[in-house]
C-alpha cells in the first residue's frame, strides 16, 4: 500500500542541478489539498513534476494485519488559472520538521517532541496536518506572540491514527494570522505501548526512520505569505465582523 506520495515542482538548470517546490503531499487516508481562493501556489517555467512516493508492503498493525489494498493507485491533479490571473498571495506547502534527531521511544513507553518556526513577514495559517506513524497518537499546534508573552492553542488533534492523516483546513475568516516575530510551536505525542492498537510491537526501542515501523516527526502545514498591508486589512477586516457580530 501507499504509505505517503509527495509532489513536487521541480526545475533543472544547466548543470544538472535541481531547485523543486512542494505541490502536494499525500499520506494513508488523505483525501487531496485545498488551496484557498484568493492565494495560489506557483509553478516554476517548464516546471516538471517530481514524485516521492513510499510503498509498505501490508496492512498497518493491529487495525487491518496483512491487508492488501487493492487498486491501490496515487494520481495528481493540477488546475491552473487562466493567463494573466494575478493572486493577492502566495501560498506554500511545507514540511515543518520537529527535533526529530533526538526521537527515541522506549519499549513500553512514551515520548514527545517539539518543534519553533517564526517568519520575517506575517503569514496566515490556512491547513495543519501532522505526521507520523505507528506510534505517533496526538499533535498540537500553537502560537507564541513575543510582544505579549501569551501562548494560544490553535489545534489539538488526540487519538490521531497513522491510517488517517487529516489535512485539517482552517475557515478563511478564522484562519490563524501570525504577525512578524511570532513563532509556531509544532508538538506531537508517542504512545510505545500495548494500549496503541496500531503497535506491532511495544518491546521495540523505536527511532527516526523511513520505514512505517520506525518513526517521523514532522507536519506539513499550507502558509499564506503576506505583506504588512494586507495583513493589517485581514486584522481590521476580523475585528469590523467581530463588531457586527457582537451588534447582533
Amino acid at each position: 500500500m501507499v504509505h505517503h506520495a509527495n509532489t513536487y515542482f521541480a526545475e533543472v538548470d544547466e548543470n544538472g542541478n535541481v531547485t523543486r517546490k512542494p505541490v502536494t503531499e499525500y499520506a494513508m487516508g488523505k483525501w487531496g489539498e485545498v488551496v484557498p481562493e484568493d492565494v495560489c501556489r506557483t509553478a516554476f517555467a517548464n516546471s516538471m513534476v517530481q514524485w516521492d512516493i513510499h510503498m509498505f508492503p501490508g496492512g498497518l498493525g493491529a487495525t487491518a494485519p496483512g491487508a492488501v489494498i487493492k487498486d491501490n493507485v496515487v494520481e495528481l491533479g493540477i488546475w491552473l488559472h487562466p493567463k494573466g490571473y494575478k493572486a493577492k498571495a502566495t501560498q506554500t506547502l511545507a514540511s515543518y520538521e520537529l527535533d526529530q534527531g533526538d526521537l527515541l521511544i522506549p519499549p513500553n513507553g512514551h515520548a514527545m517532541t517539539q518543534g519553533f518556526h517564526s517568519f520575517d513577514h506575517p503569514v496566515r495559517i490556512d491547513s495543519f496536518q501532522p505526521h507520523g506513524h505507528l506510534r505517533m497518537n496526538a499533535a498540537s499546534l500553537e502560537i507564541y506572540y513575543p510582544a505579549t508573552g501569551e501562548t494560544e492553542v490553535i489545534s489539538m488533534i488526540s487519538k490521531w491514527s497513522a491510517t488517517w492523516h487529516h489535512s485539517h483546513l482552517y475557515a478563511p475568516d478564522t484562519a490563524p494570522l501570525l504577525p512578524v516575530g511570532a513563532v509556531l510551536i509544532t508538538k506531537q505525542w508517542y504512545d510505545n505501548t500495548a494500549e496503541n492498537p496500531n503497535n506491532p510491537d511495544p518491546n521495540q526501542w523505536v527511532g527516526w526512520g523511513q520505514r512505517t515501523a520506525d518513526e517521523m516527526t514532522h507536519s506539513w502545514i499550507a502558509i499564506t505569505h503576506l505583506d504588512e498591508e494586507t495583513y493589517q486589512e485581514l486584522v481590521d477586516q476580523r475585528a469590523n465582523n467581530n463588531d457586527r457580530n457582537a451588534g447582533d
